[in-house]
């Protein structure tokens, strides 16, 4: 019996080496890059190309929304991945759900690259790109999630910040891979050529990438501390019933360390890390979204400049990221936590009146310097405090809700919402004023959270 097992074995220590934790960084940073390449081919070739290739007989503009639309679904799919993933991976091991997220995301994604075309098959092709869409975000969904948790949980407690931060340069490795891509068809390809074949390049081109995480993950060890956790068994956790039976015939330090994990009310983490979420989230989509058209649209710059500034900001957040793990490290999470948030607050009009000058260099140095306080930063401190907020029994499945969660309501709203406050008083301050509301629920949430640096990551309760 499970409950004699456990009893009878206590739970060893999981021996990670040098050479494991690389394997493991690297596998986390790759399929992270994976992931936001995925995304960013897709939202590229939606803007340029879909309308005419899989919508061509209806109006450019209801095809772009359509093209678009089938974009939005991704990120629905991605709500029940995390759901999905997450409970698998509290319960089968972080390993086996990493490495059935990147077989998902990467096929899905080549297979976008062989579909037929609408001249081709008719409404099927739409449909089967809707298909592929949905298995793409479904697989995404777990996967910034998984990668987080088990980077956290192989990284030694004094660097943890550190190698948890690989998962934050994985956005920008994937994005400025997709970005690049594009660019260069764009540069070299015709029009009759990017509509005829060009378009596919990018799609079939990620399957080498696919087969490199794939070669990573299936040689990867499971996370050591799902290993030690004193309810999972024969590398399975225990369900409730069966841990309430070990709790009654166990001794008293083990039955409180397993009560710990079961018996504890559930939910003052997640919110907790459902607002440090939101910042970030909501930044990102007002920085790296919402601005790039109202900048194009509305300031007397060249079209290309807020895309170059994202390129600029991306390239720069290879060093911010790994800087703020290290500062996470040295003076702890919730300290870094309302620095940034705070320094966001204080940006937040002057980098405006930057963006808003209507100068090349002062558009260039708003965007850098927003992307890299309100939003590199505060995503390089969220990989690693929600890994330690959550107890090991359910901490992927609460740290993939709460991204996901959290991403849907702040980036799905944020652009929206500021395009019409824009709109209704045609001027850019209500833009500084939502960079504000979104860092300050990040600054209070950040001061209600406990300091997790150093937390023991095999506790199954959560830090609150």
């Amino acid at each position: 019996m499970k409950d004699s097992v456990i009893a009878a074995h206590p739970t060893p220590s999981a021996q990670r080496s040098t050479r494991d934790l690389t394997r493991a960084a690297v596998s986390g940073w790759l399929g992270t890059a994976m992931e936001f390449m995925d995304f960013q081919l897709y939202s590229l070739a939606a803007a340029i190309v879909f309308n005419k290739i899989f919508f061509p007989d209806v109006s450019p503009a209801v095809g772009l929304i359509a093209a678009m639309a089938t974009y939005g679904v991704g990120y629905v799919a991605r709500l029940a991945g995390a759901v999905y993933f997450g409970r698998m991976g509290d319960r089968l091991g972080r390993k086996k759900v990493l490495y059935i997220t990147i077989l998902l995301m990467g096929a899905s994604t080549t297979l976008i690259g062989a579909l037929p075309t609408y001249a081709t098959i008719g409404i099927l092709a739409p449909i089967l790109l809707v298909a592929l869409r949905l298995i793409q975000g479904f697989g995404a969904g777990a996967e910034i999630a998984g990668a987080t948790v088990m980077l956290a949980e192989y990284a030694p407690a004094e660097r943890r910040g550190l190698i948890s931060s690989l998962v934050s340069l994985g956005t920008n490795s994937g994005t400025l891979a997709a970005s690049g891509l594009w660019a260069v068809l764009l540069a070299v390809l015709s029009e009759e050529q990017l509509l005829s074949w060009g378009w596919r390049l990018p799609f079939l081109l990620s399957f080498l990438l696919m087969i490199f995480a794939v070669w990573m993950r299936r040689s990867l060890k499971e996370s050591p501390v799902f290993e030690e956790r004193p309810d999972v068994v024969d590398g399975v956790a225990l369900d409730r019933d069966e841990v309430e039976s070990v709790i009654a015939t166990a001794d008293e330090h083990e039955g409180s360390v397993l009560a710990a994990g079961i018996r504890q009310r559930k939910g003052k983490a997640f919110f907790l890390a459902l607002g440090l979420r939101f910042g970030q989230a909501g930044n990102s989509g007002l920085m790296q979204t919402f601005l790039v058209g109202y900048i194009a649209t509305n300031l007397a710059v060249g079209r290309s400049v807020p895309t170059d500034a994202i390129v600029y900001g991306s390239l720069l957040g290879f060093a911010t990221v790994p800087l703020v793990g290290l500062l996470g490290d040295r003076f702890g999470r919730r300290v870094v936590y309302l620095a940034l948030s705070a320094l966001t607050v204080v940006l937040a009009f002057p980098v405006m009146l930057l963006i808003t000058s209507g100068t090349t260099p002062g558009v260039m140095l708003g965007m850098v310097l927003g992307l890299n306080v309100g939003v590199l930063g505060l995503f390089s401190l969220e990989s690693v405090t929600m890994a330690e907020l959550f107890g090991s029994r359910t901490r992927f499945t609460q740290l993939a809700l709460s991204k996901e969660i959290g991403g849907i309501l702040a980036t799905a709203i944020g652009p929206v919402l500021a395009a019409t406050l824009t709109a209704v008083t045609d001027s850019w301050w209500p833009i500084a004023a939502m960079l504000i509301v979104y860092s300050l629920i990040t600054f209070v949430s950040a001061y209600l959270a406990p300091e997790t640096r150093g937390r023991d990551l095999v506790r199954l309760e959560d830090a609150v």
